[in-house]
């Protein structure tokens, strides 16, 4: 199954997208896709409720803007350095244990939305990146056991301001957490649909020009080991998305580095997610 959400930012509605691809409006089943819908069994009470109610919901307009695939989540926990070519080309050690940061709920926002370069910044940067979205509350889990934990995957742009990230002391998260920093989906696949999510192949491009190609195959931790990892210091609660690195291909990685530029197009996508697209725009302060 693959949920999704359309409508205006703040203000959507969740959908599904069906087997031969038409998109409906499941408004009428009455919740969001929240904690407290994952917490409570959310996608099985959704996947029999559509397989009686399909035929009687709208179809969601071919031109509806598509919100982050899941409501804003608890928290959005990202894996730095995670893949081995990438550390290479950031001139960095292979991590011994993952590396974690926190990225703002708040820079959730849709596939196709505008990309803000922030306020002050000159180097903001893209990665194209696997997102998990855990499906039951735990803590202290195991390798073994952690995939009982998902609820799917999504695909997600962890965009990043260097200058902000490495420049100006700190922790990470200043460069990660701008206002439209984490667009999330087209939607969510639910785990029933990503066969193995240690091998899929992803890629962006800016200007139409295939910056990052490489596959999760080259994580240097995989999923499992990241949601038992992680566990051992937070609780995971429904909802909660880890975003788990990006390939190499960077505009920090070029000699000279490369960053985006007002009117630059990014597109990106994973195998079995979909893909996104972005046009960047200069900040402009609301009026």
């Amino acid at each position: 199954m693959r949920l999704l959400r359309f409508g205006e930012f703040e203000q959507e509605k969740p959908a599904v997208e069906l087997l031969d691809g038409t998109r409906i409006d499941v408004s009428a089943f009455g919740e969001d896709y929240t904690e407290k819908f994952f917490a409570t069994d959310g996608l099985a009470r959704l996947a029999a409720w559509v397989e009686t109610n399909a035929d009687s919901c709208p179809k969601v307009p071919v031109e509806a803007r598509l919100g982050s695939c899941i409501a804003r989540p608890s928290k959005i926990v990202c894996i730095g350095l995670n893949y081995a070519k990438h550390a290479e080309e950031t001139n960095a050690p292979i991590p011994k244990e993952p590396i974690i940061f926190f990225k703002s709920t708040t820079a959730l926002c849709g596939p196709f939305d505008n990309v803000i370069i922030p306020k002050n910044s000159v180097k903001t940067d893209w990665e194209v990146e696997l997102a998990i979205v855990i499906g039951k509350k735990t803590s202290y889990v195991s390798e073994e056991e952690a995939m009982d934990y998902v609820a799917g995957y999504a695909l997600h742009n962890d965009y990043s301001e260097r200058e902000f990230q490495i420049e100006r002391g700190g922790q990470w998260v200043k460069g990660k957490s701008c206002d439209t920093f984490a667009p999330l989906g087209p939607f969510m696949a639910t785990k029933d649909e990503i066969e193995n999510p240690n091998n899929l192949p992803l890629w962006l491009t800016v200007n139409g020009e295939k910056l990052q190609n490489s596959n999760t195959d080259d994580m240097i931790f995989k999923v499992p080991f990241l949601i038992h990892y992680l566990s051992q210091f937070m609780t995971l609660l429904p909802g909660d998305v880890i975003s788990t690195g990006t390939p190499f291909g960077v505009g920090l990685g070029f000699k000279p580095p490369r960053y985006l530029n007002a009117g630059d197009v990014v597109e990106l996508g994973i195998d079995g997610l979909g893909v996104q697209r972005q046009t960047a725009v200069a900040y402009k302060k609301a009026e």
